[in-house]
Order: C-alpha cells, then sequence, then structure tokens
C-alpha cells in the first residue's frame, strides 16, 4: 500500500501531457474543490478526474478483478466509501457550477491516446 501513489500518477501524468499539448493550460489538485480534482481549468470552471480503474471500480476488466483474499471485507467498504465519495464530490462540483469529467486508468494506454485526446478536445472545448 505505501508504494500506491495518489498523486502524480502515470495515467495522470498522460492526461496532463495530452491536454498541454492541445494547447490547454489548468491546474493541479486543487484542494479548494471538492474531491481535489486533478487537473482544473479555472476560466472554463471544468475539472478532471484521473481515476485508477480498480481503486474506484471501474467496469473494465482492471476495475472487476477479485479483491485481495486478505482482509476481503475491510477492501469491500474501503472501495464502496471511494465510489460513495466520488459520487458526492461530482454532486457538490455540479452544484458549485463546475463541468466534470471522468477520465479510465484504462482509458491511458498508448493504442487509446487518439481517442483520449479527442475526448479532452470535445470536453474542453466551449
Amino acid at each position: 500500500m505505501r508504494r500506491v501513489r495518489s498523486s502524480d500518477t502515470q495515467p495522470e501524468r498522460i492526461v496532463r501531457s495530452l491536454a498541454h499539448r492541445l494547447g490547454y493550460r489548468f491546474r493541479l489538485g486543487r484542494r479548494d474543490l471538492p474531491g481535489s480534482p486533478d487537473l482544473t481549468f479555472p476560466g472554463r470552471r471544468k475539472v478532471i478526474f484521473v481515476h485508477g480503474c480498480f481503486w474506484h471500480q471501474h467496469s473494465c476488466a482492471k476495475g472487476q478483478r477479485p479483491l485481495p483474499k486478505q482482509n476481503a471485507d475491510y477492501w469491500r467498504k474501503k472501495l464502496s466509501r471511494n465510489q460513495q465519495r466520488d459520487r458526492q464530490a461530482l454532486k457538490s462540483l455540479r452544484k458549485l457550477g463546475w463541468r466534470t469529467l471522468i477520465v479510465w486508468e484504462c482509458e491511458t494506454k498508448r493504442g487509446n491516446w487518439p481517442r483520449l485526446a479527442q475526448k479532452l478536445r470535445k470536453f474542453l472545448a466551449d
């Protein structure tokens, strides 16, 4: 667990790089916003979260892999709390007038970059 990073992960760096190449400038990890979004575009009032598939229980194969056998009850509760916290953060941000986008870890794989760039461009365009 000690080696699991919460910020500056490889998927996050890929999304930042693509957004920057598309010409968009952003702020990182705004703690004053609900959920501390990974990328914030203040002038556009848009935020992007980069979620790990396992940690946020995405529907892909990596997100649906079996829970660790040791202390399974703990893991079940932890992952459920992560999902609840995500829903609450998105709801709070929308109430504050922010638009949100979630980018999943599986979308940041090298073969998916053109599709991810298109998704970012579509979201960030005014």
